[in-house]
Parts: C-alpha cells; sequence; structure tokens
C-alpha cells in the first residue's frame, strides 16, 4: 500500500454486500479516546499505542488509548469536577446520562491502557504517581470489570476532573464492518507528576511521538492508522503547545464522521465525508476466483 492506511481485505465484499442489501450493520457500541499530550522543545507530542498484531480489529495499528463505555459508567454517583453533565451533554450531543458515561470512559480507560489518571482528591488537584501496587490492583480489578469506575472513585477518595479534557471529534465505524464503534476523541495533557506506562493487554508498543513525525510515518507506509487516527494527527500538527489544541477545542465541530459507501459508474466508491485522502474505489463485481476454468 502507498500510504498506511488499515485497510482489512475483507472490506470489500462486505462493501458489496452492503450495497446490495444482503449485509445488515451492527450496532456502533459508545466508546472513547483520548489524545493525550505533553510538550517538548519541538512542540507537542502524543502517547500512542500499537496494538498488537493478534488483535481482532485493526491489529498492528497505532492508536491512542481507548475503548468501549462500561455500562456501569452511566452511574450517577460518580465523583465530578468541571463542566457539568449538561454542559457535557449539549457538546457531545447525547442526555445526561450519555455524556456520563462517555467522559467516565475517556478518564477510566486511560487509566487503564496508559497509567494515566485524570482526577484527584479536590476539583483543583490531580493524583499524583499512580504505579504503587495498591494502585495496580485497583488497575487490574478496573480493566476485568470487577470494580466500576464510580467504585474506584469512590474508594479514593477522587473525583474525575472532566475540566482536564476537551472533546475534539467524533467518528463511527462505519456500516460495513463486523465491529462497529460510535467514538468521542478527547484532547488532554498528561499531568504533572504523572508518567505513561503500557498497561494495555492490547498493545505491544508505546511512544511519545510528535504529530508529524506520525504522520510522516504513515505517508511512508511505515506506519499503520485507521483513518481517524491520521486525521486528527494532522489536525493536531498546527499547534505550538498542548495548551493551544485544548483552548481551539471547544470550537470543533462534533458532527460524527461517517463513511458512506456508493454505487457510480459501475464502481463502488468508499468516502470519507470532509476527508478525501480516504477515498477508495472498488469494483461493483466480485473478484474473479483464483484457478484456471474447466479443462
Amino acid at each position: 500500500m502507498a500510504n498506511g492506511q488499515w485497510y482489512p481485505p475483507e472490506w470489500p465484499d462486505r462493501i458489496r454486500a452492503l450495497t446490495d442489501g444482503t449485509l445488515t450493520p451492527v450496532p456502533a457500541r459508545r466508546a472513547a479516546t483520548v489524545l493525550l499530550l505533553k510538550d517538548t522543545p519541538d512542540g507537542p507530542a502524543v502517547h500512542m499505542l500499537r496494538r498488537r498484531a493478534s488483535m481482532a480489529f485493526a491489529g498492528g495499528a497505532y492508536a491512542y488509548p481507548g475503548g468501549g463505555v462500561d455500562p456501569r459508567d452511566d452511574d450517577l454517583q460518580v465523583r465530578w469536577a468541571g463542566p457539568t453533565r449538561a454542559w457535557w451533554a449539549e457538546r457531545l450531543g447525547v442526555d445526561r446520562t450519555g455524556a456520563q458515561a462517555i467522559v467516565c470512559a475517556a478518564v477510566r480507560e486511560t487509566y487503564e491502557e496508559a497509567g494515566v489518571l485524570l482526577a484527584g482528591p479536590t476539583a483543583e488537584s490531580v493524583a499524583g504517581d499512580t504505579t504503587g501496587e495498591d494502585w495496580e490492583a485497583d488497575r487490574a480489578a478496573l480493566v476485568a470489570r470487577e470494580l466500576s469506575f464510580a467504585e474506584f472513585l469512590d474508594r479514593r477518595g477522587l473525583v474525575l476532573r472532566s475540566d482536564l479534557l476537551a472533546a475534539w471529534t467524533r467518528w463511527i465505524t462505519p456500516e460495513f464492518e463486523s465491529r462497529r464503534y460510535d467514538t468521542w476523541f478527547f484532547v488532554a495533557a498528561l499531568p504533572k507528576g504523572q508518567r505513561t506506562r503500557n498497561a494495555s493487554t492490547e498493545a505491544d508498543r508505546t511512544v511519545w511521538i510528535r504529530p508529524t513525525e506520525a504522520a510522516a510515518g504513515y505517508d511512508e507506509g511505515e506506519l499503520m492508522m485507521m483513518p481517524p487516527t491520521i486525521a486528527t494527527l494532522r489536525q493536531l500538527s498546527p499547534y505550538p503547545t498542548a495548551a493551544d489544541a485544548l483552548a481551539d477545542a471547544p470550537a470543533r465541530d462534533m458532527t460524527p464522521v461517517l463513511a458512506r459507501a456508493r454505487l457510480v459508474d459501475g464502481e463502488i466508491v468508499l468516502a470519507w465525508p470532509g476527508h478525501d485522502e480516504f477515498t477508495r474505489r472498488i469494483s461493483a463485481a466480485p473478484a474473479a476466483p483464483a484457478g484456471g476454468g474447466p479443462a
């Protein structure tokens, strides 16, 4: 491939099935992911992980910490600081319960996969070093879903710092994909006193990398990424500091990006609105089976 765009080999057949009406889309699960930033002398770097090649979804691709909403993230007893749930509901385009669940998922998944916790003892503070054995035991319990995030915060006497997050964009997995997610992307700055680590069982590598450097690796075909990952990297590239990106985030359009497949002149055109670089053209006719014809 000319670049690092993640493109599963089964997609053409699934796209044809969707366009001819023989494929029924599966519902998209709510999810959240966080572009964790830290400043360097050359501009902000973003924390990325490489998904293990054995993963069924996007194996080998570079991504950000994130994952699906735990149904318990809707718990209204979550300790909360920052903009209200009503404010987040309007920003994210959901109801108040859904807004809390999505923000909780963003904070919880960042802790589960990167060891960074956007919460503190008070509304003005953040937790310090979270690498001790007792912290790790709680993190493992969260991953195993033995402990809800609300229970974790309560046990630790912590408050979720929603003000440390800023909503950036929203992407929905195409309708022809067998694993679908409705994902809200957030940006956040690495809190002072905390450090990232590869805490995810789904990743075999983590890096701090400048968005321009990561985008160059994608363009050269060295780093594989899904469309929303490379799109957000390109969007972050102009910012000189993490604070500048966070300051601009509230003005960003949160209209969901959803790939569409349509039939044009005998070809299926797969396009992501507003992101022409990902457009693909696929033959409407299935590929001929391998092997020779009858003797």
